[in-house]
């Protein structure tokens, strides 16, 4: 039988910082807010507003990324599944394998018209979009 590649359902971890205290496997969700999102060709495209947790399974569904704005108006959010995140740890950022062009014409919304994250329909456009396999589908229960 050959064995499948590990393919992460969450945001890989890339860097050599380890800090003081929990991390950078578990962390508080409030101590990623805030955190600066580069684009691969290196563009600062965002901060982490917001980590949406898919409560009853129990685990992180996608990180909004807040883009443009001046001083909180005008900003666009966009939702940006949690794999399709890379957490790195020396510079103490958040990296998307995507241009930052790309990004910006993301499928997004803004703080007043939230879109339905629970909608499948909803999700896998978004995955689809980032290139990535909808968090639920490769989901293995131990119940």
């Amino acid at each position: 039988m050959q064995s499948q590649p590990h393919i992460p359902a969450g945001a890989e971890i890339i860097g050599s910082g380890i800090g003081d205290g929990p991390g950078p496997q578990v962390m508080a969700a409030s101590s990623l807010d805030g955190t600066t999102a580069y684009s691969s060709d290196g563009q600062d495209v965002g901060k982490i507003s917001e980590i949406m947790l898919d409560v009853p399974h129990g685990r992180i569904a996608y990180a909004v990324l807040t883009t443009g704005g001046f001083l909180g108006i005008g900003n666009r959010l966009h939702a940006i599944p949690w794999s399709a995140l890379m957490m790195d740890t020396d510079e103490k950022c958040f990296r998307i394998a995507m241009t930052a062009e790309r990004i910006k014409t993301a499928p997004g919304f803004d703080k007043d018209n939230w879109p339905s994250m629970a909608d499948p329909q909803w999700g896998v456009s978004v995955h689809e979009y980032y290139g990535r396999e909808p968090y639920w589908g490769n989901r293995q229960e131990t119940r």
